[in-house]
């Protein structure tokens, strides 16, 4: 098992999410021509995953098979096979349990993000999670599981505990700030989730406003990794806002390397993010 120092920082770029548009921001990407443009500049600047959102025509969320399959054509020509392609199952309220499992099994991506507490609510029906998560294993499907607060890792636990979610650790993306005051992420946020779970292979942070910097840097630190971009900031750390995500992909890598850590390739990403099945 790699040690501190020895496990390279994986920065993930999430270069537009599920809301904002270009009335919000002109320079965000949104087309499958813009984002396979993003992907190959994030690349060069040390990003070794993509998070993908696409949109319908009107910039909306979508979770479109269609639509992906075009997206992640478009970017894996223009990044070659040394970059790990992560599509979002998030329903942005739009979107059912149901809805985020048909994606994921009429799309078969290589990675997925999946929200906890969406994909397993209170109300959900165990059959039909089991059966899911077993099609994951067997297609051999990466999930990185989001957790927006201690109590979805307390829910995480237990999917794993029951069998439900059927293996021994798995990547996990802590949400900064989701529901802060003003949804601004600060570093300390991360305490309340340290130690919470003896289930995570590796942790990633994603961090809103800011301090998204900071956050990262605590990130490196602590043996953990960075999803960064315009999906959650746009600032630099002198607070003037940013051209492309490659420069906060810039301000994560050289952050990283400062902590002792070597940003991890796309080789290297694709074997962190595999789950202990």
């Amino acid at each position: 098992m790699m040690t501190y120092g020895q496990t390279p920082f994986l920065i993930a770029s999430a270069p537009n999410g599920a809301r904002k548009t270009k009335a919000d921001m002109p320079n965000i990407p949104i087309t499958p021509a813009e984002i396979a443009a993003t992907a190959r500049q994030c690349q060069q600047a040390g990003a070794a995953m993509m998070h993908l959102h696409v949109r319908d025509d009107d910039q909306k969320h979508s979770l479109d098979v269609g639509r992906y399959r075009e997206m992640l054509t478009e970017v894996r020509a223009s990044v070659g096979d040394a970059m790990l392609l992560q599509v979002t199952t998030e329903a942005v309220g739009i979107y059912s349990a149901d809805d985020q499992m048909n994606l994921i099994r009429e799309l078969v991506p290589e990675a997925v993000s999946i929200a906890i507490r969406e994909i397993a609510p209170d109300d959900g029906d165990i059959d039909q999670l089991t059966s899911f998560f077993a099609f994951m294993r067997e297609a051999k499907i990466a999930p990185q599981f989001i957790l927006y607060a201690p109590g979805d890792v307390k829910r995480f636990n237990r999917l794993v505990e029951s069998g439900v979610l059927p293996g021994e650790k798995f990547p996990v993306l802590f949400v900064l700030g989701r529901y802060s005051q003003g949804q601004v992420s600060d570093p300390a946020d991360l305490l309340p989730f340290i130690g919470t779970s003896s289930y995570i292979s590796q942790w990633m942070l994603c961090a809103f406003g800011a301090f998204e910097n900071a956050c990262m840097l605590t990130a490196a630190g602590l043996g953990g990794h960075a999803r960064v971009g315009f999906e959650n900031n746009h600032l630099l750390v002198d607070g003037s806002p940013a051209e492309h995500n490659a420069d906060l992909i810039v301000q994560a890598r050289d952050g990283g390397r400062l902590m002792g850590r070597q940003t991890a390739t796309g080789a290297q990403a694709k074997q962190l993010m595999q789950p202990l099945w």
